[in-house]
């Protein structure tokens, strides 16, 4: 089956369920064979739609706006919103809990270090962090 083929079949399936008036009948007729003349004639439909005033232009002075400009300003609206609210999310918690910037330093020295974390969990670890700092000027790396 070729494209002419399957387009007649489309058209014959689409005309079975098509009850319409003879006056609208006649109105799509004559629209159909306008818009052929001007298909052979070569005049670009989106033209003919904006010198007739229609909805489907597709420049003119208000696309870049509306096309371009209003999302961008937009996003950068909604951008510079989440930063505030954000801003006022830590100011909030810097209120209740003074050490909680300090506690978050830590946090991030721990996971962006290179040392793995099960190395912080180790007790001896722990037990040579508590240890005094003489006690490193008396070990035998120092002599």
């Amino acid at each position: 089956m070729n494209e002419a083929e399957f387009a007649h079949k489309i058209r014959d399936r689409l005309d079975e369920g098509l009850d319409l008036r003879p006056d609208r009948s006649e109105r799509l007729r004559t629209a159909r064979e306008r818009a052929l003349a001007r298909q052979r004639l070569g005049a670009p439909v989106a033209a003919v739609v904006a010198r007739r005033g229609g909805t489907a232009s597709l420049g003119g002075p208000g696309a870049v706006l509306t096309r371009i400009i209003l999302p961008a300003v937009i996003v950068l609206a909604a951008l510079f919103g989440y930063n505030e609210w954000q801003q006022a999310q830590r100011e909030a918690l810097l209120q209740i809990d003074p050490q909680a910037a300090e506690t978050a330093d830590i946090d991030a020295g721990l996971l962006t270090s290179d040392l793995p974390i099960d190395a912080y969990l180790d007790k001896g670890f722990q037990a040579w962090l508590q240890a005094p700092a003489d006690s490193d000027e008396a070990s035998p790396q120092s002599e």
